[in-house]
């Protein structure tokens, strides 16, 4: 009898040794398919990991050597030195990042560099005509629309945008319009009342 009840129990044990180990491996499957997937990164001797994108900028071309997957935003930042356009959300949604891209407003965040061959891209450091101020610029500065000054950049390139777009013929119409430009000091009130400056005529605001 305590032979037969002691190889029952070792094969108890046995079974449950079994399903231990089963259960075990779907555990470390199910973890390794949960667990996030690492991207390679490009091999920078693999020609074929880097792009050859010729940018125009503005007024002067820039050639540049980067991996197809780089935003606009990186590119101007990071390659260029242009700095002036601001990293905010990084998701397309605080405008920081705005500049104009043959006339028309957009968030480099959102876009990769190498969409933009041959097209004409104007940063706030391409709006001055030398020591004179674009007249948005003078319109910002005159009126205090800007307090730190981060969103400043974007508020101003958007801002061109919609006068180049022809909608806007009221506070309100300003008002939605730029929207998509936040500025967490609150200086809203000032942007309208420069974005309205420039709208009546009192400067041309075109690029």
């Amino acid at each position: 009898m305590r032979l037969r009840f002691r190889r029952r129990r070792l094969g108890h044990f046995a079974i449950a040794g079994t399903v231990g180990a089963v259960l075990e491996g779907f555990a470390k499957q199910a973890m390794a398919q949960l667990a996030p997937q690492t991207t390679s990164k490009p091999d920078p001797a693999d020609p074929n990991s880097y792009a050859d994108v010729k940018l125009r900028i503005n007024g002067k071309e820039q050639a540049l050597k980067i991996e197809p997957r780089v935003t606009l935003l990186d590119a101007l930042r990071e390659r260029l030195d242009l700095t002036g356009t601001k990293k905010g959300c990084d998701h397309g949604q605080c405008g920081a990042c705005t500049v104009l891209v043959n006339g028309r407003r957009i968030n480099s965040c959102l876009t990769f560099a190498i969409m933009h061959r041959g097209a004409e891209i104007i940063t706030i450091e391409g709006l001055a005509q030398g020591e004179t101020l674009h007249p948005m610029q003078a319109a910002f500065v005159a009126h205090d629309a800007f307090q730190c000054g981060y969103c400043t950049p974007g508020q101003i390139c958007s801002a061109v945008g919609l006068v180049n777009e022809g909608h806007a013929h009221s506070d309100a119409d300003i008002r939605e319009l730029m929207s998509g430009n936040i500025c967490r000091c609150g200086a809203y009130p000032n942007i309208v009342t420069a974005v309205r400056d420039v709208l009546e005529g009192k400067k041309d605001a075109a690029v």
